[in-house]
């Protein structure tokens, strides 16, 4: 399985429903908290172009945010991104 990082806040319940949703498939995680450390922040928005958290990876993939996540669970392909060795 692919190294899985997601970068969330705190109180966003939309980071709170994409570890849900990935702790739901058995998936181990890095969270990467940016509350309170705008270099963390920067980071993320360097590498997805986003603003916004969550902000996931599944190995080299940004998968996006939540609803991109969920997306690709509905649509039958994350299983299949999360099988990719």
């Amino acid at each position: 399985m692919p190294a899985v990082e997601i970068y969330t806040t705190r109180f966003c319940p939309y980071c709170v429903q994409a570890k849900q949703l990935l702790g739901s498939k058995g998936v181990d995680y890095r969270e990467v908290a940016v509350d309170g450390d705008a270099a963390l922040r920067q980071k993320m928005m360097a590498l997805s172009g986003r603003q916004t958290v969550p902000q996931i990876w599944i190995g080299d993939t940004h998968v996006g945010g939540f609803d991109d996540l969920w997306a690709l669970d509905r649509s039958g392909h994350l299983d299949g991104l999360l099988a990719v060795s």
